[in-house]
């Protein structure tokens, strides 16, 4: 994690940091009253420049100063002459001043140095994490490219069953199948974008919606998306995506025939344990296979994906409408 390293403890705790100031402050005074018989005129703060910088080092910024200021007044005390005393004049000035520039600059240069060891850090298990999803993203891709190439062959066989039995239908089927692997093929460029997962699922409905109205060519049909504020796994928002994108297909293609506008409302509510979709229009209702009780492909995929989610889902068409209701566990 950022700001863990050898010395991350220190600063961490600041009972051992300022512990360790005044240790290495005290035994910088006592080094240089045992060398002070050794050591020619001069030189007062040879052991306290060491202290402070180690301590800085090892403890921070907040410790460093109060080494420092130990340092400061143990040097002036007992080694910046006249020595034993706090005497003032210009010479201490001038010597005290610059033992406080050095030791400020010191201090400042290993602050720097540590927030830039942080950032690094930072950066560090931010590109961890990223590397992380994408592993996951590139598995789950591999799993739902796999599903889905057993979900387009399912809707070409039954879209070839249909063409033998119409003949006619056969340009009608497959532009209703280029349409179907359109919106497949918007639904997963968009979710699988690094940062889809992190983004509410209204936003997804919301697109998913605009997107399912623009290739049908009905400006005039107006889509409200009403959403709990929530995040879904990658594999439910895949298949939650394609059941809303053909239950709003089917309602585009039936529902307003014949009628220069139209509302279709989505709602997903969180009722806990569980998810609550349901997808209404005020349009004319359904007529016997088109999504209905009569088992067409439109309804065959809208259950498959319901079987995906584990959930189950009921339709009622009345002439005031058709509404499909889609309940499924969070997880």
């Amino acid at each position: 994690m950022a700001g863990d390293g050898p010395m991350a403890l220190w600063r961490r705790r600041p009972v051992l940091g300022y512990g360790l100031a005044l240790v290495l402050s005290v035994a910088a005074t006592v080094a240089r009253l045992v060398a002070d018989a050794l050591l020619p005129a001069g030189f007062p703060y040879l052991t306290f420049f060491p202290a402070v910088v180690i301590t800085a080092f090892v403890a921070g910024a907040g410790p460093g100063i109060v080494a420092g200021l130990i340092s400061f007044f143990a040097a002036w005390y007992f080694f910046v002459p006249p020595a034993y005393s706090f005497a003032l004049n210009a010479g201490v000035v001038a010597a005290q001043g610059f033992f406080l520039l050095v030791v400020a600059v010191d201090i400042v240069l290993i602050e720097a140095m540590h927030r830039a060891y942080d950032r690094l850090n930072a950066a560090r298990d931010q590109m961890a994490a990223l590397y992380d999803q994408q592993r996951m993203l590139f598995g789950e891709l591999q799993h739902r490219v796999a599903n889905n190439m057993a979900f387009i062959g399912s809707i070409l066989h039954f879209q070839k069953r249909q063409i033998a039995n119409r003949p006619e239908a056969a340009a009608q089927a497959l532009d209703e199948a280029q349409a179907r692997l359109t919106i497949m093929g918007r639904v997963h460029r968009r979710l699988y974008d690094p940062s889809a997962l992190d983004r509410p699922v209204r936003e997804h409905l919301e697109a998913l919606c605009a997107d399912v109205i623009a290739a049908s060519d009905r400006p005039d049909i107006l889509c409200q998306v009403e959403a709990a504020p929530l995040t879904l796994d990658l594999t439910q928002l895949i298949a939650l995506s394609l059941l809303v994108s053909e239950t709003v297909t089917n309602s585009l293609k039936h529902a307003f025939i014949d009628r220069p506008t139209g509302k279709i409302t989505l709602r997903l509510h969180d009722e806990g344990e569980a998810l609550l979709l349901e997808l209404r229009d005020d349009g004319r209702g359904l007529p016997a296979g088109a999504g209905g009780t009569t088992p067409g492909l439109g309804t065959r995929i809208v259950h498959g994906l319901a079987e995906q989610l584990r959930g189950t889902i009921e339709t009622r068409s009345s002439p005031e409408g058709m509404v499909t209701r889609l309940r499924f566990p969070k997880r």
